[in-house]
């Protein structure tokens, strides 16, 4: 079972009427939900903790997991708002403006982790910057270190970043308890912009990271161990937009782990080239088709 914990949100999608005025549509999202949700239908065991609200749209959030076979009854139901997230399209590319304040997601503390015995642990995107849901992540993280494999990933959002010393500092510490990390060349770029990516990636991985993957975008992903560096490109496929790619990507890698059976504390650090090709490339293959049909939706193991 992996368990993928963070933020739960509505994305308000930029659409046009029958009678070609703007609207905006309310679609499941969430870094971390995105995630969980394709690894349901890639048939990947999997659960989901968040703080969810009981309004209308965490009904909608809790169907769409139920949907797409992913278990939410770990999360933490309460009576706060729905985290919610405007977006902007630009020539396919998303931009965000987020309505977080006193919400369900992020009200979350370490009072309200579950009692669960996961296989591999997810964790990500913006629920890591904000207070005090941040700290209920890292706790999560730091519980289960020790004995199950920790993947994460950033999602670095600049703007969504009110104090950057103090993510900085998490940031460090979360790296500490994680085996597996992807990153955007963007966001690595904003952790150590002073570092060409081969030296930053490298950095990383003598740091402790078992399996680091740096995306650029259409050109394709990077992984790096300390036995190896293994390139793939990119799928190609006519972008629609990207809304959910980086984490449709998160969940092919850690399904191609799952299948092969090394998403264990004794296997991680010892993955062959073959191994993380594989998984590089399942990523790449579930994120191309995702970004050829509009808003996040993971493609399920049938269309592969």
């Amino acid at each position: 079972m992996i368990l993928c914990a963070g933020e739960a949100l509505i994305d308000m999608l930029p659409r046009e009427t029958a009678d070609g005025e703007n609207a905006l549509a309310p679609h499941a999202g969430g870094a971390v939900l995105n995630t969980a949700v394709a690894l349901g239908r890639l048939d990947v065991p999997v659960q989901f903790f968040s703080g969810i609200s009981d309004d209308l749209f965490g009904e909608l959030l809790r169907a769409h997991l139920n949907a797409s076979n992913v278990d939410s009854s770990v999360a933490a139901v309460s009576d706060r708002p729905t985290t919610l997230a405007f977006v902007k399209l630009t020539d396919g590319h998303a931009s965000y403006a987020f309505y977080d304040e006193n919400t369900a997601g992020r009200m979350l503390s370490p009072d309200d982790l579950p009692d669960a015995s996961p296989d591999a642990l997810f964790v990500g995107g913006i629920s890591l910057a904000v207070e005090p849901c941040a700290a209920a992540y890292e706790a999560l993280a730091a519980k289960h270190a020790a004995d199950t494999v920790v993947m994460m990933d950033p999602n670095v959002r600049p703007s969504f970043i009110a104090d950057e010393v103090a993510f900085r500092a998490r940031m460090g510490r979360m790296f500490d308890h994680c085996d597996i990390v992807k990153l955007s060349d963007e966001d690595l770029a904003w952790f150590m912009p002073d570092e060409t990516t081969e030296n930053a990636a490298l950095r990383l991985v003598e740091g402790g990271v078992k399996l680091l993957c740096i995306t650029q975008g259409s050109t394709g992903v990077t992984g790096y161990t300390a036995d190896h560096e293994v390139f793939v490109p990119a799928n190609k496929a006519t972008v629609v937009d990207t809304v959910g790619a980086g984490d449709t990507f998160n969940a092919g890698l850690l399904a191609s782990l799952h299948q092969a059976g090394v998403l264990t504390k004794s296997a991680i650090g010892s993955l062959d080239a073959d191994v993380v090709r594989d998984a590089l490339a399942l990523g790449a293959k579930t994120a191309a088709i995702t970004v050829s049909r509009a808003g996040a939706n993971p493609p399920w193991a049938s269309e592969l």
